[in-house]
């Protein structure tokens, strides 16, 4: 089944005139990423050329894909927009609330008996507004949906970070919030500043024990994981031909933790194969016809200099594989370097534990390479030292890797634990015997993040990031500092034994097989579904609407705290154990800023209560700020907001009455979640002005009532000593989300448009 091919077509029909228009008002060659943006701009044809960095840009992406857990937020707020149907063709995926625990099957079993009323709330809500639904075990969104509905040349945003991954197929894909999909599905026109350009020339060839992986790994150590913000990074080179559709996937995927707002490939025969095994072939015709379109200009990529705003080249041919941490993901060392710099750092060595999957790594492909590499020391009497644990990307995969053999071949070695076809352990679903004593200790994943408490909970578990086949030789060996390429191992039988380089299949030789991929059609007319949220459940809320802004400025406010240092959605609101209310918003906002280190006392989720003078956890104190209607703002650090898209590290403070959140700098996200949720996401025109904010300080805006674009605001910071400090605020805003503020939140606005 192939679905949505229609209006696949129809972008593909469109693209020459588009295309056309782009060039006569660009007046240069086109980058690949130049072509999709403007290929899907709400107006249509192009009539003007915008600046990259700096222009705010109206587009129509193609599809919506959502995760559970973002899901339900996101249609909760959509239930409120007044529409029947969804205008674009959307999904939502039942992969985050999976714990990993036992095994597969035990563990999906548990569960859908916990989340029970989450499904089914998703389940009838897709059956009534026309989106596809998958099920419980039918894969992680990223993986399903470059197994089915990625396609070169598309545009398609999600309520995940890691929708980037559709980029390994040659789309736009780009991670968003809630409310920017419930623009889209609403059929309205979706907002992004137009992104700057990096272009990434690969040229070489891999081999031995370097993987797609190790590319993203090496370029997140160049860039940080700052430096993609605001930026499409685009791969391309003879290198980039040589990657597999499901590398290139790979590559893409990570993006999300350079800050990129998605990177891309051009369509490649790899592609083709990828698609046509997954059979859609009919999308290969279809693509074909336009192929010149779906790759940038050769003009651009024989002089990049002159077309990215920056360029890197890798060599692949020179490549060695990287492990990357501990606690964010643009630590990046070479593994021949590594034992050196764990002893200089005090890492932990010794794992006990070795995972693979995630949306990052979970593909056919990476599940033979592994599996290759236990055979190789299953044959030459080598026993594993720690546990591996596999989470397949989607059923189909399972399904096709359990048929080949694979699966068999990990469970050869008699701790393995095959998990579910779920996120699992990569977003905190991992019930780690041992976790809670906090131990300190090192772990090695093919994820894509590796903040502390991520992955077990233990903010002292050390997680490194590696391939799937490093991550299998560190679990053979058992030891972070093991070097597959130089190193030797212990058999049984006492002698010294070197695992053979791993090999594996790009692609299925039989072709993919699947019973039953778990994907629920939505009915044709949803008019008598009957969606039902209990008032007095404790997993899902109803919303209601946000305050409209009074017109005056926002004065007395106390400052809730000062986050030092990273602060990641995952210290805003955590995932873990606060998935399951994910859609109830007064539950999960007790989570607020609970992991987020206060500047005046290093301790998390302990500041002080300015009306009472004693201390207490971040949210109890906005919530006795609230209570006393005394508004409050949140001092941040640089990249405030970095990882995940959830919309929950907007919302719970907009719910829990703070009105702004000042930071040096955000990540893109979040900046724009804060913005849809009608809160003021500003920066400090000097950053040094950070260090002047006070514990006890009292805050007022003295110009808010003037708010306009282009045009800083200015905070009063008045200190208990009674001296002042006057604080120049930037901000983005244009005069639509300026528009989203007044009205209290873009749904908010979107209401009144659909009332009148």
């Amino acid at each position: 089944m192939i679905f949505d091919l229609d209006m696949i077509k129809k972008v593909y029909e469109r693209y020459p005139e588009r295309i056309a228009a782009a060039r006569k008002v660009v007046g240069k060659p086109l980058t690949l990423a130049e072509k999709i943006l403007y290929a899907h701009l709400w107006e249509g044809n192009a009539t003007q050329a915008y600046e990259r960095g700096n222009s705010y840009v109206d587009f129509a992406p193609d599809r919506v894909a959502m995760q559970d857990a973002t899901a339900q937020m996101a249609l909760l707020q959509f239930m409120q927009a007044g529409k029947a149907k969804v205008a674009v063709p959307s999904t939502a995926h039942a992969d985050h609330l999976i714990q990993a625990r036992v095994g597969a099957e035990a563990d999906l079993q548990e569960g859908i008996n916990k989340n029970s009323e989450v499904f089914n709330f998703l389940s009838s809500v897709c059956d009534k507004y026309g989106i596809g639904f998958w099920k419980p075990g039918a894969g992680i969104i990223h993986q399903v949906v470059l197994e089915n509905y990625a396609f070169p040349g598309g545009m398609m945003i999600g309520t995940d970070s890691h929708t980037v991954n559709a980029g390994g197929l040659g789309m736009v894909a780009i991670g968003v919030g809630g409310a920017d999909a419930v623009d889209v599905m609403a059929g309205m026109a979706w907002e992004l500043k137009m992104p700057k350009l990096i272009g990434v020339k690969l040229t070489g060839k891999m081999s031995g024990w370097t993987s797609a992986k190790d590319v993203i790994l090496k370029v997140a150590g160049i860039l940080t994981v700052k430096g993609g913000t605001g930026c499409i990074v685009e791969y391309f080179g003879e290198g980039a031909e040589s990657l597999s559709g499901t590398g290139k996937g790979t590559i893409c995927n990570m993006g999300a933790e350079i800050g990129a707002t998605t990177s891309t490939f051009g369509y490649d025969d790899s592609m083709r194969r990828y698609l046509a095994a997954t059979g859609r072939q009919e999308v290969v015709d279809a693509a074909d016809k336009v192929a010149e379109h779906l790759t940038g200009d050769a003009e651009v990529y024989a002089n990049p200099e002159q077309y990215f705003d920056q360029v890197i080249e890798i060599n692949l041919s020179e490549l060695t594989p990287h492990l990357n941490g501990p606690f964010t993901p643009d630590l990046a060392t070479p593994v021949a370097e590594f034992r050196a710099k764990a002893e200089a750092n005090g890492w932990p060595l010794e794992v006990e534990w070795a995972l693979i999957g995630s949306c990052t790594n979970s593909s056919y492909e990476d599940l033979s390479r592994a599996a290759s590499i236990v055979e190789d020391a299953v044959a030459k009497g080598v026993k594993p030292k720690a546990i591996l644990g596999i989470n397949p990307g989607s059923e189909q995969v399972k399904f096709t890797a359990e048929r080949d053999g694979f699966l068999d071949s990990f469970r050869k070695f008699e701790n393995a634990r095959i998990f579910t076809n779920a996120c699992g352990p990569c977003i905190g679903q991992w019930d780690r015997e041992g976790a809670e004593k906090a131990e300190k200790n090192s772990i090695i994943h093919s994820f894509n993040r590796n903040f502390a408490k991520r992955a077990d909970g233990n903010p002292n578990t050390h997680a490194f990031v590696a391939s799937p086949e490093m991550v299998a030789a560190v679990a053979i060996s058992g030891r972070l500092d093991f070097n597959p390429i130089t190193d030797t191992l212990t058999n049984e039988a006492g002698e010294q034994v070197k695992l053979d380089e791993p090999k594996g299949s790009e692609l299925p030789a039989k072709g993919f097989a699947v019973d039953d991929n778990g994907y629920q059609a939505p009915s044709e007319d949803g008019s008598n579904v009957q969606v039902v949220v209990s008032p007095t459940s404790d997993r899902l809320q109803l919303l209601e609407e946000f305050p409209a802004w009074d017109g005056l400025n926002i004065t007395g406010a106390f400052v809730l705290i000062k986050a030092f240092g990273k602060c990641t959605t995952d210290h805003i609101s955590m995932a873990g154990p606060w998935l399951k209310y994910r859609g109830h918003l007064d539950n999960i906002s007790n989570n607020m800023l609970i992991g987020a280190v206060n500047a005046y006392n290093m301790e998390t989720n302990n500041v002080k209560n300015e009306l009472t003078g004693a201390y207490g956890e971040v949210p109890a104190v906005a919530r006795a700020y609230k209570a006393a209607h005394v508004p409050s703002i949140v001092i941040g650090d640089e990249n405030y907001g970095e990882g995940s898209s959830r919309e929950h590290a907007a919302m719970e403070p907009r719910h829990l009455g703070v009105k702004a959140v000042l930071v040096k700098s955000f990540a893109r996200i979040h900046e724009t979640n804060l913005k849809k949720q009608g809160m003021l996401g500003l920066t400090f025109a000097d950053k040094a002005d950070y260090d002047k904010v006070r514990e006890d300080d009292v805050v007022n805006f003295l110009d808010l009532d003037k708010f306009a674009p282009g045009k800083q605001l200015t905070l009063e910071f008045v200190h208990n000593d009674g001296t002042k400090d006057i604080v120049m605020a930037n901000h983005t805003y244009n005069d639509q989300q300026i528009d989203w503020f007044k009205a209290g939140s873009a749904l908010n606005l979107i209401k009144r448009m659909e009332a009148n």
